[in-house]
């Protein structure tokens, strides 16, 4: 594992794996291609298959590629804090969120950066603005994620429209003004909590379209405990924003 880079103006591309052997090996190749700014940390969370020792050995022979290993499946949204303590230790300038199963295109990732400009503080790479698109998904996943999306947008009041996306660029500066210790959301409601925190640390949002595929190996970590989770943190946050401005207004 590489120690600390001159990282300045470099991107950290955080991808977490769980048993991604079969992937990994091509989203690093395609990141590292897509941009000489990119620089890709793999997280793994003890991956039976060995994804985190291959990432490993790829790592020893490129100075653009790190991991860190961790000793079995502790969640999505832990994965990214950690991933962002890390970058952010390091002065990487802006981090990116990314999925291992190449459902996420890295060669989005340009655009992406390109559409954050100097102000920004979030891209969401989003799939349910005009121009944005998914293959392979049953037409049952895609009402499920659109209608949590809606749902997200009425309960919270924001208006983003794929709020529970995770193909996602932040500059530091923004997850500098975050309290990341405070973070305990650890399946896909990480999305959402991550975007209220950025709009609630007075961040802009940009939301750029992109073509989702779905996974052509591998299982998805999907779950309904990871839906029911998301709903239900939705509703509760939605439940104290509204009262916090009650509060405000009296």
């Amino acid at each position: 594992m590489s120690d600390a880079i001159d990282a300045d103006g470099r991107v950290l591309v955080i991808v977490p794996t769980y048993d991604e052997r079969d992937n990994i090996v091509s989203i690093i190749d395609r990141t590292l291609a897509a941009s000489e700014r990119h620089h890709v940390l793999v997280v793994d969370d003890g991956s039976p298959d060995g994804t985190g020792d291959l990432v490993e050995t790829i790592a020893a022979s490129n100075d653009r590629v790190d991991v860190l290993h961790r000793t079995g499946k502790l969640g999505l949204g832990s994965a990214y804090i950690l991933g962002f303590g890390w970058g952010l230790e390091r002065g990487f300038e802006l981090l990116v969120e990314m999925d291992a199963d190449g459902s996420h295109a890295p060669e989005s990732l340009p655009g992406m950066v390109q559409r954050l400009g100097p102000e920004g503080a979030l891209v969401i790479g989003s799939r349910w603005v005009s121009g944005g698109a998914v293959v392979d998904w049953p037409l049952s996943r895609q009402l499920l994620s659109r209608g949590g999306n809606a749902y997200a947008r009425l309960a919270l009041g924001i208006h983003v429209k794929d709020a529970t996306a995770g193909f996602r660029v932040y500059r530091a500066d923004v997850l500098r003004r975050i309290d990341l210790g405070s973070i305990d959301s650890k399946g896909y409601c990480f999305q959402v909590d991550m975007t209220l925190r950025v709009l609630d640390a007075g961040g802009s949002i940009v939301e750029h379209p992109i073509t989702f595929r779905e996974r052509e190996r591998g299982e998805s970590k999907m779950s309904r405990g990871i839906v029911a989770e998301a709903m239900w943190k939705v509703t509760l946050w939605g439940i104290a924003r509204r009262f916090r401005r009650l509060v405000r207004r009296r």
